[in-house]
């Protein structure tokens, strides 16, 4: 049950959107093919509709990516409402001892404002992470300012980095342990984590975990003007500052990209606007419609799921009496049976026995994989994989997901959930959803005679999805 301090449940109708809009939507995403994990959609602060494709979960937490830059500007609202800083403080005057030798003119009039708005000046990405030492701090501060600050849209990472590292100088806490008990702990968001730097900084960027509902109250929040039942959170005054434009950003490709920049909030189409991050998480605030949307997902596109917004929920808002039309129960229904497609075949096959428990040795010139072996049983099972980073398993489920935490994802030790399937007598597919993060991978493995073919397909990367196929032969 949700707690009562944080969101009330209701229904479409009661809240006026027809039940019909909302699962219009859903079956507009899946037509689509988007892959959505998780949705919840409030109005007039109200849940209206919450559903999660298992086997995501509402008690998991999610990794945010770049929807965690919202959370890092509305530190520094909090702290410029403190006294601690001034947005128009330089950045420089934060951090003496990791300037440049050289500093300049650009690099000099850079603000906090600017490293807000994504307006540093900056023309490319920072690789902070590649920087000898791990200074990240010295990396930003190092790039190339070829614009004059203020100037100039970049969307760039180091910038909202500095920002947390602001926070860390002026109180001595990490950017996470200063919200919790301004922001998390009032929210009632339980148990949040932050990737940090290698100075020990959070990175601000991204790296944020929180569940869905965390992120809906945060939405809620800032809908609501910074106010949290009768308690002034978030200054009004930021909350305005932070969502409005800032700084053109009309060169960008999608139209819900060239609506302006805020600090760390993107503008949107209607009026509304959002956080956002990688492979689809989001938080739309819609103040005209007094609603919120937050979505977790594992797309490529991010354009596409707002059309189908805003056609289906944003345009169905409207002051008046409830919807006359309404299809609840199909609608529950809906929500209830959501799933992420498992692998489709047979639970078993007669190659089953035969390839069980068999060590399939890889050519030690490729080291993306040394060693596979699958031991299989009546519910599914164990997938043991032994790369250069070590050795990794998963267990899978023969006619559900089965879950286990696991290494095999580079990201490290992650919860997965795993279901396979005999798309043939000779072929065994394998869906692992590592159920905290966007990322769904699909290994496909072919058995002839002594050799095993391993291939391996993300849903999304920074990269390449594909791997290279694997063979490898029966070393037993």
């Amino acid at each position: 049950m949700a707690d009562a301090n944080r969101l009330q449940r209701s229904t479409p109708a009661a809240q006026g959107i027809a039940a019909d809009a909302i699962l219009g939507f859903v079956e507009a995403v899946e037509q689509r093919g988007y892959e959505l994990h998780s949705l919840m959609l409030l109005r007039h602060g109200a849940v209206v509709a919450e559903g999660w494709w298992q086997p995501y979960q509402p008690d998991r937490p999610h990794m945010l990516f770049s929807l965690s830059k919202s959370f890092t500007s509305t530190a520094i609202g909090m702290a410029v409402a403190e006294g601690r800083l001034s947005i128009d403080d330089p950045v420089l005057a934060f951090f003496p001892d990791d300037a440049p030798a050289t500093i300049s003119a650009n690099l000099a009039a850079m603000r906090v404002r600017d490293l807000l708005a994504m307006a540093t000046g900056h023309a490319e990405n920072i690789d902070m992470a590649g920087t000898p030492g791990g200074n990240w701090v010295r990396a930003a501060l190092a790039a190339p300012v070829v614009f004059a600050p203020g100037t100039h849209f970049f969307y760039n990472s180091a910038a909202t980095y500095l920002l947390s590292a602001i926070i860390q100088k002026l109180t001595d806490t990490t950017l996470l342990e200063y919200l919790q008990p301004r922001l998390f702990a009032p929210l009632g968001i339980a148990n949040p984590t932050w990737e940090q730097s290698p100075q020990g900084i959070n990175t601000g960027a991204w790296g944020l975990s929180i569940t869905t509902e965390d992120i809906a109250c945060f939405g809620q929040l800032y809908l609501q003007r910074g106010v949290w039942h009768g308690t002034q959170l978030v200054p009004e005054a930021w909350v305005e500052q932070a969502t409005r434009f800032h700084v053109s950003n009309a060169s960008n490709t999608n139209i819900d990209w060239q609506q302006g920049y805020g600090y760390q909030f993107w503008r949107c189409q209607h009026n509304a606007y959002r956080g956002d991050g990688a492979f689809g998480q989001y938080c739309v605030v819609m103040p005209d419609q007094d609603a919120v949307l937050t979505i977790t997902s594992g797309i490529s596109g991010m354009q596409g799921v707002l059309d189908l917004a805003w056609k289906y929920l944003l345009l169905q808002m409207r002051p008046g009496p409830p919807p006359i039309y309404d299809v609840q129960t199909q609608l529950d229904q809906k929500l209830a049976r959501l799933a992420i497609t498992p692998p489709h075949g047979q639970a078993r096959s007669p190659l089953a026995a035969q390839v069980s428990g068999r060590i399939y040795a890889f050519d030690a010139a490729d080291r993306m994989l040394e060693m596979a072996r699958l031991d299989f049983e009546a519910t599914g099972c164990t997938l043991t994989v032994r790369d250069e980073r070590g050795e990794h398993r998963v267990a899978v489920g023969s006619d559900m997901w089965r879950e286990s935490t696991t290494t095999l994802d580079a990201h490290g030790l992650l919860r997965a959930a795993a279901w396979g399937a005999w798309t043939a007598d000779d072929t065994y597919m394998i869906k692992i959803c590592y159920v905290e993060t966007p990322f769904i991978a699909t290994l496909t493995c072919r058995f002839t005679e002594d050799r095993l073919a391993l291939d391996y397909q993300a849903n999304v990367g920074f990269g390449p999805t594909a791997l290279p196929q694997q063979v490898g032969r029966a070393a037993s």
